[in-house]
């Protein structure tokens, strides 16, 4: 988002440099710099997510959780986020002075004074209360850099289908995880699909597929605003809580 995102540089490819631990394929990074210089360039955005995530249980064994999110976003300050998982039902809406979270299931919630970004907020919402907002890694003018940092070896492996959708396939790995990136081979090369999985976890995974992006929508004011459903109950144990 133009207002929110400043645009990714273009980096400068660390291959030759002393770093003879790393791997970095040029090709990845000019692709994970294309899209992200795209998402950093909306002004709006809304689309969906579906995700797969694994746990282990307490006998050691693998389980997956499925859900779903619809996410609409105008920057700098504005967000909501409904989703819907096997472990719960829940919605957050952000104004850019409050972020409020609600709870399907237990039909209660908690309205918070927040910071006056969209990333700022995520930041603030996680580190305080561990809350995890779907795809928000995308939308951080660093997420190649980041990969650059944390990943030693990276690599543009071709060309792959998803969905019938021809997409640029890049994975990246590290001692702890491995990540698998599909970008879309189309002129807006958005992300399609990433799959994290935790080596060190027994190789449980995280796998996000995007789906309905819609560019620079025209998105009502009014759905960013909270309104609590009659009789739900305010979480005390945050209500006095500031980010």
């Amino acid at each position: 988002m133009k207002k929110l995102l400043s645009l990714c540089s273009v980096l400068i490819v660390f291959l030759g440099q002393a770093q003879d631990s790393k791997s970095i394929d040029s090709t990845a990074v000019y692709l994970m710099d294309k899209m992200s210089n795209v998402i950093g360039s909306l002004e709006s955005v809304s689309f969906n997510i579906s995700t797969a995530t694994d746990a282990l249980t307490e006998k050691g064994e693998i389980t997956t959780y499925y859900g779903s999110s619809e996410i609409n976003m105008t920057g700098p300050n504005k967000l909501t986020s409904i989703t819907k998982s096997d472990n719960g039902n829940f919605s957050y809406w952000y104004d850019g002075e409050y972020v409020s979270y609600y709870s399907y299931d237990e039909n209660n919630y908690v309205t918070l004074d927040a910071p006056e970004t969209i990333l700022t907020m995520i930041d603030s919402m996680h580190t305080v209360f561990d809350f995890k907002f779907p795809a928000a890694d995308f939308f951080y003018p660093s997420f190649t850099d980041d990969i650059i940092e944390e990943f030693d070896k990276i690599s543009y492996e071709g060309k792959r289908n998803i969905e019938n959708e021809s997409c640029f396939y890049i994975t990246a790995s590290n001692k702890e995880k491995s990540i698998q990136l599909w970008i879309s081979n189309t002129s807006t090369m958005l992300p399609k699909r990433i799959v994290i999985v935790y080596k060190n976890q027994n190789n449980i995974q995280f796998e996000s597929t995007f789906t309905n992006w819609v560019l620079n929508p025209n998105i009502p004011e009014s759905i960013y605003d909270f309104t609590a459903p009659p009789n739900a109950s305010l979480i005390s144990i945050l209500a006095n809580s500031k980010l």
